[in-house]
């Protein structure tokens, strides 16, 4: 059985490879199938590798990948608009227009989703250290679940601000219920979790490990933690030295999303997703299913499309309009021919899978890798403090390569950027963010760090000085008895 323990701090799950007795009568206290007690765990190598193997899961199920980070990461954006019907989850308009309180069950999904994430990751760093095992793959472990943990913070402290900051398992009943942590406290703790990382991890692996967290992950993770704190020395150390890995901007921009090619030398981080043959439970990504084209077998539920504000904010003749953007009438470039009336004018093309792979009985989409890190980003996030340090030569080559590449073969006219104008170049970067990372969950947080959310959003009812973060959910609040405190204007 599971054991899930609610405090101040979401769900903490003993996951499946952890049975915790809870129950008086003693018939009553079977293992569940497939799972080991808790003293007889963490005794081996092979349960460590375990733990690390359910982790990585943890990563793609619903509260990490569908519709909580949806609402939370990508609907307050100027670049989606809800999809599907107009009564199919119409809560998701609440993020739109900025009225999602802190009842709302999307908020509460994507606090308990990291802090399982946090769980997961902690109980490697609490139990692995006593385990006999290889010192190297021992080391390679606690290093992965250090970045699994920075970034699952990283997710928290930007859309909630302060928030509390575990990194135990907690063993007393006191340790449960904690108070939110200064979010200063929680950058600090994650960036020294991805330096302890980055110190760790190899550059690559076999084919066998492929997915698992690099060295270039932690770098590239740390580059964007230092940016958001508007650290630009630490963004162009890190970066640059991302730039020295060996990774390069995939040929074909449409063809890097595509399933056939996972894990390409632009990829820095991937969520791993697979179709498992005879196991639909296993197979239960639905990052493609909830945005996949709504009304087409092999499609999805529509959510999370594309809004004509971003349709409109490409260049004449940028190929990541069609590369990002699935219209109806079109027919994709692997063939599949979209209906030219359904319930919404466009889709999420990044999230797309051919429908010839949909498998029936399977969720459409499930071998769908979402991809975290790419080189592509690393390199506007180098632009962008060569800019703010004045080093212009240096953040227009940065820029210049990920705008050649989307010219490259496509017939594109997209001219270079040879302003020398500091604003100029940083409003040139700002944009190449948008239209080159469009529909990838990264604009609406983008904008706010920018600090300019009530320019952009506010339109829609944004409102500084509240709207920087979501609520924390009412319900968290209510089980810490007012130990965990609520946003200001919420």
């Amino acid at each position: 059985m599971e054991k899930y323990l609610k405090g101040a701090v979401g769900i903490f799950t003993l996951t499946a490879l952890i049975t915790v007795q809870s129950c008086k009568k003693s018939f009553l206290d079977v293992t569940a199938k497939g799972t080991v007690a808790s003293t007889q765990f963490w005794q081996s190598q092979a349960d460590a590798t375990s733990a690390v193997d359910a982790m990585y899961a943890n990563l793609h199920e619903w509260t990490n990948i569908a519709f909580a980070p949806i609402a939370v990461e990508s609907m307050g954006s100027d670049d989606v608009n809800k999809g599907s019907t107009p009564t199919d989850a119409s809560f998701m308009n609440d993020f739109q227009n900025f009225t999602a309180n802190s009842g709302e069950g999307q908020i509460s999904d994507f606090w308990g989703g990291e802090y399982k994430t946090i769980n997961f990751a902690n109980q490697i760093l609490d139990n692995v250290p006593a385990i006999n095992m290889d010192a190297t793959l021992k080391a390679r472990y606690l290093a992965e679940a250090k970045f699994i943990r920075a970034y699952a913070y990283f997710r928290l402290v930007k859309a909630f601000g302060d928030v509390p900051l575990r990194l135990h398992v907690p063993k007393a009943a006191t340790e449960y219920n904690i108070p939110r942590t200064p979010k200063a406290q929680v950058w600090a703790a994650i960036e020294t979790d991805l330096t302890d990382a980055a110190s760790v991890l190899p550059q690559a692996y076999s084919s066998v490990d492929i997915g698992h967290v690099t060295k270039g992950a932690a770098l590239a993770l740390h580059a964007k933690v230092s940016m958001y704190q508007q650290k630009w020395s630490a963004v162009l150390n890190y970066t640059n030295q991302v730039m020295q890995l060996g990774y390069s901007l995939f040929s074909n921009y449409e063809q890097l999303f595509r399933t056939n090619n996972k894990n390409n030398s632009e990829s820095i981080f991937e969520i791993q997703c697979m179709l498992i043959p005879n196991n639909p439970t296993a197979s239960n990504s639905q990052y493609s299913q909830v945005q996949g084209v709504r009304g087409v077998t092999g499609g999805g539920w529509g959510f999370n499309v594309p809004s004509a504000d971003l349709a409109a904010a490409y260049e004449p003749g940028d190929p990541r309009r069609d590369a990002t953007i699935i219209f109806d009438g079109e027919t994709t470039p692997e063939g599949d021919v979209i209906p030219a009336s359904l319930d919404n004018p466009m889709y999420n093309q990044k999230s797309y899978v051919p429908f010839s792979q949909y498998v029936s009985g399977f969720n459409e989409g499930c071998q769908q890798d979402k991809i975290v890190l790419r080189y592509a980003d690393v390199l506007l996030m180098n632009a962008e403090a060569n800019n703010e340090l004045g080093n212009t030569a240096a953040a227009l080559a940065s820029l210049e390569m990920v705008r050649a590449r989307a010219r490259a073969g496509n017939n594109s006219i997209l001219p270079p950027v040879v302003t020398t104008d500091q604003t100029t170049l940083r409003n040139a970067i700002w944009f190449e963010r948008r239209v080159e990372l469009a529909m990838e969950f990264d604009r609406y947080f983008d904008v706010i760090r920018q600090g300019r959310g009530t320019a952009v959003f506010g339109v829609r009812g944004w409102k500084a000085g509240k709207n920087e973060v979501w609520p924390i959910p009412q319900n968290e609040i209510d089980l810490s008895a007012g130990v965990l405190t609520q946003n200001p204007g919420y």
